[in-house]
């Protein structure tokens, strides 16, 4: 039997080799782990290491780098340069779908209202990571439509946030019994007074000599361990992790910023990510999906159509009616954001397996289909000429 090395070997050998078949078809690399992680939830001939609590650390680790990244790349003062069709938009259509989704969620499988609509706001977000290089392609990512997908993507950060602060406080109510309500106020009232002071001590940060590469990236580590170790107090580590991440956008000085940003990222997408995806994939149950596909269908058309629908009705006047179409078809597609809500969900128990295999499932039929055809749609209806011009 193999050791968790070299399982990790076959599963990064995996990634790599089947990430860049993927990257052709313009579908980000790092989805070829959940591609694994989908298959071994089919047959797992390495459970006893899966399930072991080491892989678990590093999953989790993995979580919490992907929100701290979030966190990290969060620039508020963006928000500012955008109009008010476009924080409309966001508005409309998020809330637009996250309407319909809670009703199906509420009625199909069962959830409170509560859940349902928690669930539907986290898929009714959206993954604009993944169109940028199309609409750079396509020479349209300083246009109308790609300043709005862009622009809505950047917006629905923020919404992505509240979204995750409402679902820690959920599930502290749930866990109330079993921790200190004091000791859990007093934690969330730490991570916000630490993130608070390193924000505002942006001009002390750039006394700090970060001489090398090396020390920052110590002294950045241990803000993100220290943010997580306060959070856990509360329950609430991923909003930690998205607080170091602000945090520490706001404190180093922007010269630094910019030489520190790629090795963060290379650790976080380059190891930690990749396991998360993995496991991710392998919490599905391939047998309810195989025994009720067309709820995945059902989930997908739901969440597309109404995206679409939306569109249509806030931006035709604003893009026009096939502009405003593309709009809803390329803000279908979803991230990590999403994901990580929906596991975190999942493993509090808030959310059952059915109804968790079948948004992921949803995730990853999008993830392949959404690019594919907003891609062939620009060509089809020759919007990107007419962007051009």
């Amino acid at each position: 039997m193999i050791n968790m090395f070299l399982f990790l070997a076959i599963a990064f050998l995996f990634t790599f080799i089947i990430g860049r078949l993927i990257e052709k078809i313009r579908i980000p690399w790092i989805f070829a782990a959940l591609i694994l992680g989908s298959l071994l939830a089919v047959h797992n001939p390495f459970y006893p290491i899966t399930s072991s609590s080491t892989f678990k650390f590093l999953a989790q680790l993995g979580m919490y780098f992907l929100l701290f990244i979030i966190g990290f790349e969060l620039d508020l003062k963006k928000l500012k340069t955008k109009s008010k069709f476009i924080f409309g938009a966001t508005f409309f259509i998020i809330f637009f779908e996250a309407i319909f989704g809670s009703l199906l969620l509420h009625f199909v499988f069962n959830c409170s209202w509560l859940i349902s609509i928690l669930v539907a706001l986290s898929f009714a977000t959206v993954g604009e990571a993944i169109l940028i290089p199309i609409l750079d392609e396509f020479k349209i990512i300083n246009r109308k439509l790609g300043q709005t997908i862009i622009g809505i993507g950047i917006i629905d950060d923020i919404i992505e946030i509240f979204i995750l602060i409402l679902i820690v406080i959920l599930i502290g109510s749930v866990t109330q019994a079993h921790f200190n309500i004091g000791m859990i106020l007093i934690s969330l009232f730490i991570l916000f007074i630490f993130t608070l002071g390193l924000t505002k001590l942006k001009e002390e940060g750039r006394k700090f000599k970060f001489h090398s590469i090396e020390t920052l990236f110590v002294f950045i580590i241990f803000i993100f361990f220290l943010f997580l170790g306060i959070g856990g107090y509360a329950e609430a580590a991923p909003i930690a992790a998205l607080l170091a991440g602000i945090s520490l956008k706001n404190f180093i000085p922007k010269k630094r910023l910019k030489t520190i940003e790629s090795e963060i990222k290379t650790i976080c997408y380059g190891f930690f990510a990749p396991i998360f995806f993995l496991w991710v994939g392998m919490s599905m149950d391939i047998n309810y999906l195989i025994s009720y596909p067309l709820l995945i269908l059902l989930v997908a058309a739901v969440s597309m159509g109404a995206k679409v629908i939306g569109s249509y009705i806030i931006g035709k006047k604003k893009l026009g009616v096939k502009q405003s179409i593309m709009l809803g078809i390329g803000l279908s597609v979803r991230f990590s954001t999403s994901i990580v809500i929906i596991k975190i969900l999942f493993n509090r128990g808030l959310i059952g397996i059915d109804l968790y295999s079948v948004i992921i499932a949803s995730t990853i039929l999008f993830t392949f289909v959404i690019p594919l055809l907003f891609s062939n749609l620009l060509v089809k209806w020759g919007i990107q000429k007419k962007t051009i011009k």
